[in-house]
């Protein structure tokens, strides 16, 4: 959008700016940090496993069950990635985006079938009938290893999600929440719930080792699953959101209207609305006063060109914008958003 001598407007046009180069930008990014997690995941799943079966740990099967739930999700979010970025077509004019929501739905029910379930099982069973561990050290060694390799995962998504909270402004818990990007969201809490039942597994172990007793290892395991259980419903919650349709953050709406207003073209904005329709990507609807006092026929070249500019940036999948009635309000930027019909 051109420049103003408002500096709000200016300022605006920079925020969408660096929107529309993380929208470029941002499926490569996160398609290296799920990548870098589906490579740690697999090599942390066959050592806990094989540590599993010579320790006889309850905590340690728990966590390999866990990483063997992560390393299968991150397939999931591989196909997302690469599924969403597939570009519109007739049958899809707002491009696959939401496709991203389906299959990180698909990886956290997952998380939550085969890592919590097993898990929460196989703990009550071991109190049930309980069986002693061998071997500690290979255990101790394996969430040793475990850890680091996780801990580098897990350095990767805070780094990736510490641009996205530079971006929304917000701090790095609320924008990964917020954040658009499912894959993003999935990774940084999977490799913060892993590192957080690694030292739940370590005590049990420890706890094991000490008193003799697989209770503490069996409890273990079920904290494990619960653990699980609560990042999965999370991530099924974000994902059911942004399928149904989510609208874009206050902050992104208000540049976002800032920036339609410094167009020499546009008078008043009296309606907006932004949808996210995938990962960094929103579809734009919204009614404008455009300046002068044109022909309907020419009223409408100019609305279709003032879309044409709008979807020209890689964060916006399409524009439709109307012309407001006279009697409408303009939107400021404090504005509450206003239903229409």
């Amino acid at each position: 959008m051109p420049r103003s001598n408002d500096g709000t407007a200016v300022k605006s046009e920079r925020f969408l700016g660096r929107l529309s180069r993380a929208a470029r930008g941002g499926g490569s990014a996160s398609l290296t940090t799920v990548l870098i997690a589906f490579a740690a995941n697999f090599v942390v799943a066959v050592a806990k496993s094989v540590a599993a079966v010579v320790t006889g740990s309850a905590s340690m099967l728990a966590e390999a069950a866990h990483s063997w739930a992560d390393t299968g999700n991150e397939v999931f979010l591989l196909i997302a990635s690469r599924r969403s970025r597939r570009p519109p077509d007739s049958a899809h004019p707002l491009g696959h985006g939401r496709e991203a929501y389906v299959w990180s739905l698909l990886a956290a029910l997952g998380l939550f079938v085969v890592g919590a379930a097993v898990s929460v099982t196989h703990g009550v069973q071991e109190l049930s009938h309980p069986s002693p561990a061998t071997d500690y050290v290979v255990g101790y060694v394996v969430l040793a290893v475990s850890f680091v390799l996780e801990g580098f995962s897990f350095l990767r998504a805070v780094g990736q999600a510490r641009r996205t909270a530079a971006l929304m402004e917000r701090d790095l818990l609320g924008a990964v929440m917020a954040t658009s990007d499912p894959t993003l969201r999935a990774v940084f809490a999977e490799d913060s719930a892993a590192l957080i039942g690694l030292a739940i597994a370590a005590v049990g172990l420890g706890a094991h080792e000490l008193t003799g007793s697989s209770t503490p290892d069996a409890v273990g395991s079920i904290l494990v699953g619960i653990l699980l259980a609560a990042v999965a419903i999370v991530l099924i919650d974000r994902n059911r959101a942004f399928l149904i349709g989510e609208e874009a953050n206050p902050r992104l709406r208000a540049a976002a209207i800032r920036a339609l207003l410094a167009e020499p073209e546009v008078a008043r904005v009296t309606y907006l609305r932004l949808e996210f329709v995938g990962p960094r990507v929103v579809s734009v609807v919204g009614d404008v006063d455009l300046t002068g006092d044109d022909t309907e026929s020419h009223v409408a070249v100019r609305l279709r060109a003032l879309e044409a500019k709008l979807d020209a940036s890689p964060a916006v999948a399409g524009t439709v914008l109307s012309l407001s009635a006279p009697d409408e309000p303009s939107l400021t930027e404090r504005s509450r958003h206003r239903r229409r019909g």
